[in-house]
């Protein structure tokens, strides 16, 4: 259940329900609404409504303000109202590149299973414990019974990757189970374990047993066949997905609905088992040995590598990349002997915030600090990241450093992870090896664990200040409370005209509802950075630029007025979400003109959209800015 479908609820009963939606799509701040007949839409209702901000009618559109958290509303809206599919259909498609891509297809395919896979490995954990500790017999039928509740997510993981490929692909997702169905049919993974007829590729990497034909084809099985692997599983949805198009469009309409899965059935199974699937296991057999590789070369250097940047990975979304290798090897090998290092990355971060929590006076981050500790105890460290860690820099480089140096122990004690089980605390189960009962690798991970714990949290005590509060350090303190960031000046991100914010023609803007700030008609189609941070959103169409500065300003650049309607045409960005940038880097290019010529107002917001933390914004000027001019102060 989506946090926000109370409020999603609320928003289709006052546009004038379902029937009175014809399209919907967001923006960076809103939800727009093409209805039917406005007048049917309670705006004063909505206008009164926890979680929106306001409501505005323009330009054919029904606009509900939201602010940033608009996406997880258009997610719920969408999901309850079933305008689309999730995202969107009409929404503005993300240009990705090649690596991005890959990222986001797989989060989108293991995202909604890795809370289920967590908890059975959790449970896996458990039963290691109780077997260790002779709680329990292995032979024992409680254990066979937990066992097989744990066990059996993973043994008929194609089948549940088959299902969330095929919402990745736009597959249907019963066809794209009934393919996963046929990888772990049992008489097909009794055929991987009965007779030979031949070998192919004997003495090499890619050897492959010939266990049967299929149209006098060999099929090439891997021992013990599909069940519990990952690739074949996601690269046959992609091609039936392509089938599924294929066929929709040949097919009359009359006899779609059974037609289609059976002719995607019919090509994609047989072109699984005869190709798919050979090919995705000689990758795996690729990857298995390249990691072995590197694990060979320097098992310490990479646990050093992995512990020291898992973090970041983490906060780029790249973790997502390697989860593939982890799931790999446990089928391959049974084990997991190159990712491990990443187990102590958690307890560096949170060792950090514990120190912090000591030793700051600072009430509003002992507030944070607490939360951020339970749950990184868990493994949860994003709330400690996000939140107090990388604003201030130096603790989360501290944390890196105790993650390197835990890693380098696990690499060094060559510790192997034997199932995917809980985080935190709940993951040291993980390293006992369930067939021998041998604890040494938990022990050897709680060593790590210990050592770069109390390396971050020496560290962190000894380096960590509070910010001082005086104009020397930027900072202004308040007895409320209020301001709780430290001051800076922003520049400004594009050369023109600088007007009141007022006079922005988007009430949302003009009425400061978003937050205070000015606003910048551009002599020039180019944005830069106003101060060195991060991007936090890159609105896919390139209108819209949300950044948070380094010292924990965050900024919402909104390049023209309702321009996300020209979907992405005229915007060329020059950085990509997620990047760290400085002060003066160019983030986009756009055309002035052609914008200005297709009906749209080229004013240019620059919003601080916590305005709240701050005792006060105020604008250095009007008239003429260049760039990088000095433009608004915050206090």
């Amino acid at each position: 259940m989506n946090k926000y479908d109370g409020l999603a609820r609320i928003i289709i009963q006052n546009v004038g329900g379902k029937d009175n939606v014809i399209g919907l799509t967001h923006c960076v701040t809103r939800l727009r609404f093409k209805l039917k007949d406005e007048s049917k839409a309670n705006t004063d209702v909505l206008k009164k409504t926890d979680g929106i901000v306001t409501v505005i009618q323009s330009g054919g559109q029904y606009q509900v303000v939201i602010g940033n958290h608009v996406p997880d509303v258009f997610d719920a809206v969408n999901e309850i109202g079933g305008f689309a599919a999730k995202g969107g259909e009409d929404a503005p498609k993300e240009k990705l590149s090649i690596g991005a891509a890959f990222i986001d297809m797989i989060s989108g395919i293991f995202a909604p299973t890795l809370g289920v896979l967590c908890a059975t490995g959790m449970i896996k954990g458990l039963l290691a414990m109780c077997t260790f500790f002779k709680i329990l017999e292995a032979t024992s039928g409680t254990y066979q019974i937990l066992y097989a509740a744990a066990d059996s997510f993973f043994y008929f993981l194609p089948i549940l990757l088959g299902f969330t490929a095929s919402k990745k692909f736009g597959l249907n997702h019963f066809t794209g189970m009934a393919i996963a169905g046929a990888l772990v049919y049992p008489n097909i993974v009794a055929l991987s374990s009965g007779e030979v007829l031949s070998t192919v590729f004997s003495g090499t990497m890619f050897e492959t047993a010939v266990y049967t034909k299929f149209l006098g084809i060999p099929v090439l099985l891997p021992s013990g066949g599909y069940a519990s692997t990952v690739i074949p599983i996601i690269a046959a949805v992609y091609i039936a997905s392509k089938l599924e198009k294929l066929f929709k469009k040949i097919i009359p309409d009359v006899v779609k609905t059974f037609l289609v899965p059976m002719c995607v059935l019919l090509v994609a199974v047989p072109v699984t088992f005869l190709l798919i699937g050979p090919v995705a296991n000689w990758a795996s057999a690729i990857v298995g040995s390249t990691t072995s590789w590197l694990y060979n070369l320097s098992p310490i250097i990479e646990g050093i590598f992995v512990g020291a940047f898992w973090q970041i990975f983490v906060m780029f979304g790249l973790h997502w990349g390697l989860i593939p290798i982890f799931i790999l090897n446990l089928t391959t090998k049974g084990f997991d002997d190159v990712l491990q290092p990443f187990f102590v990355a958690s307890f560096a971060q949170t060792a950090v915030v514990l120190a912090m929590l000591i030793k700051t006076k600072d009430k509003k981050l002992k507030r944070l600090a607490i939360p951020a500790f339970i749950s990184g105890i868990f493994g949860v460290t994003e709330p400690a990241i996000y939140g107090i860690t990388l604003p201030r820099k130096k603790p989360f480089v501290i944390s890196c450093i105790g993650g390197a140096i835990g890693g380098g122990i696990m690499g060094f004690a060559n510790v192997n992870a034997y199932m995917l089980g809980g985080m935190g605390v709940f993951g040291f189960p993980n390293y006992i090896n369930p067939a021998t009962n041998d604890a040494s690798g938990l022990v050897w991970a709680a060593v790590a664990v210990a050592v770069g714990t109390v390396v971050s949290f020496i560290l962190t005590m000894m380096l960590y200040k509070d910010d001082v509060e005086d104009t020397s350090s930027n900072t202004i303190s308040t007895k409320a409370g209020a301001a709780s960031k430290p001051g800076e000046t922003l520049v400004s991100p594009v050369a023109g005209t600088v007007k009141d914010l007022k006079q922005v023609s988007d009430e949302a803007f003009s009425q400061g509802i978003l937050g205070k700030g000015i606003a910048i008609t551009p002599s020039e189609g180019k944005i830069y950075a106003p101060a060195d941070g991060v991007i936090t959103t890159f609105f896919p169409t390139g209108h819209a630029i949300g950044l948070t500065t380094n010292n924990g300003a965050e900024l919402l650049i909104h390049v023209g007025m309702d321009t996300v309607q020209l979907e992405g045409k005229f915007f060329q960005p020059k950085a990509k979400q997620g990047d760290a940038v400085t002060a003066g880097q160019l983030l986009l290019e756009f055309d002035v003109e052609a914008i200005k010529a297709a009906g749209y107002s080229v004013d240019t917001p620059i919003i601080v959209t916590n305005t709240e933390q701050y005792l006060d914004v105020v604008p250095c000027g009007t008239g003429m800015v260049k760039k990088g001019a000095e433009l608004i102060k915050l206090l």
